[in-house]
């Protein structure tokens, strides 16, 4: 059965709460690395528990998908040409006593004569006991985070292009996005900053969400303004003009386009 979470999912309790049940921090939050078929690959997390008694979890692997609205979908079900086979993890389950930080290990071994390719899943680690918060109101509450890991196998790489600008709704707020175009063969993401001017002439630097985008898909990644100088990031009226350069990897991707509201 498929559960919509977010892409890194820390379900925060009240102080009273944390003794109880979930309360982990992962790091990192991602892994990006690389190996060659036939070659294993170890890897550590670091896994800190802050609850104030001892804290139970299950550690597990995942296959996931990630949909329009950028919420991914989490599955136990080995997806086609999952990878997960190759992955090997320390153990099943891990008690950490209050403040306790435990490097937790992986492997990834792609068999000799695997092809080129991106191998990706997620490791999930979850509170096996249910937290309850004491009060007014007295209700379960569980938790998990879900640590995604990139592996590219051999030579691959992503190849982005941006296929076109548009404006939309965003929390009731117009915002600028481009869409973005992998024809690539691995996950790929768009940095740097945009010099912009909206509608009454005020300037910004605007930066792109940071968004994953698969190979074989077009995602629509958000603009945003950039706070400066311990500032907060300016309100922008639209029409907003933005022109300058994303970067992906090595490669450049210019960007001159005017945003409507």
């Amino acid at each position: 059965m498929r559960r919509l979470v977010s892409l890194c999912l820390l379900v925060l309790l009240p102080a009273m709460a944390w003794a109880q049940g979930f309360a982990a921090f992962i790091s990192p939050p991602r892994f990006e690395v690389r190996t060659a078929a036939g070659q294993p690959l170890r890897q550590v997390l670091e896994i800190q528990h802050v609850g104030r008694a001892a804290g139970n979890y299950r550690i597990y692997t995942n296959d996931w998908t990630l949909d329009a609205d950028h919420q991914v979908a989490f599955t136990n079900e080995l997806a086609p040409d999952s990878c997960r086979p190759w992955v090997a993890i320390e153990r099943r389950e891990l008690t950490l006593q209050p403040g306790a930080r435990y490097r937790y290990r992986f492997e990834i071994a792609p068999p000799a004569g695997t092809p080129p390719r991106e191998c990706r899943f997620a490791i999930m680690v979850e509170g096996l006991e249910a937290a309850k918060v004491e009060g007014a109101v007295s209700f379960p509450v569980g938790g998990r985070i879900g640590v995604i890991v990139y592996a590219a196998i051999g030579d691959v790489a992503p190849a982005l292009a941006i296929t076109g600008t548009e404006t939309i709704q965003a929390n009731g707020q117009p915002t600028a996005v481009v869409r973005v175009r992998n024809t690539g063969t691995a996950t790929g993401r768009v940095e740097g900053f945009l010099d912009a001017t909206d509608a009454a002439g005020q300037s910004a630097e605007m930066s792109p969400a940071d968004l994953p985008i698969l190979p074989g898909e077009t995602r629509r990644i958000a603009l945003a303004p950039v706070a400066v100088d311990g500032k907060n990031a300016p309100t922008l009226r639209f029409p907003i003009k933005v022109r300058g350069q994303l970067e992906s990897g090595k490669n450049k991707l210019p960007l001159d386009a005017s945003f409507a509201p």
